[in-house]
């Protein structure tokens, strides 16, 4: 079985109540996924700082490499409405015995909004997994490496 959360958050993390939203939003989400060709739907829940959550799902295309994954689509929501600051992000699939992980573009995109935020990987019987960004993305590169 999966972590549950526990009574109290700890400092950064989500409240239980509001994680549970956010579980809840990236299952609703994927359930809107758009996934003709790979039959593998993906949802995502993005917590801004402020406390809104944005969700996405993946979108594909007969054009396959024009598809966009379901953390990428939340983010790019949050952002369009003026959101830069994440404290967590869940995902969900139907994968099976198995925790679902964001792709190697998806971590990247990710990262642009720093390392210090926390991501939970579900599996398909809602069990959920907490790994934070920088885990996900070790010696990573971002913004400030740019300013070296």
């Amino acid at each position: 079985a999966g972590q549950r959360p526990a009574p109290a958050a700890p400092l950064g993390q989500p409240q239980p109540e509001r994680l549970q939203l956010l579980l809840r939003r990236s299952w609703e989400a994927k359930n809107c996924a758009y996934c003709p060709y790979s039959r593998f739907p993906v949802g995502a829940a993005l917590l801004t700082a402020s406390g809104e959550i944005f969700s996405g799902c993946n979108v594909e295309n007969a054009c396959y490499s024009l598809g966009v994954c379901a953390e990428r689509t939340a983010i790019q929501k949050a952002i369009s409405e003026g959101h830069t600051s994440f404290k967590a992000m869940a995902i969900t699939s139907d994968k099976g015995n198995n925790f679902i992980v964001p792709c190697g573009a998806c971590r990247q995109v990710m990262r642009e909004f720093g390392t210090d935020w926390d991501v939970y990987l579900t599996k398909a019987d809602g069990t959920y997994i907490m790994k934070r960004l920088e885990e996900l993305l070790p010696l990573s590169f971002g913004p400030e490496d740019l300013k070296k």
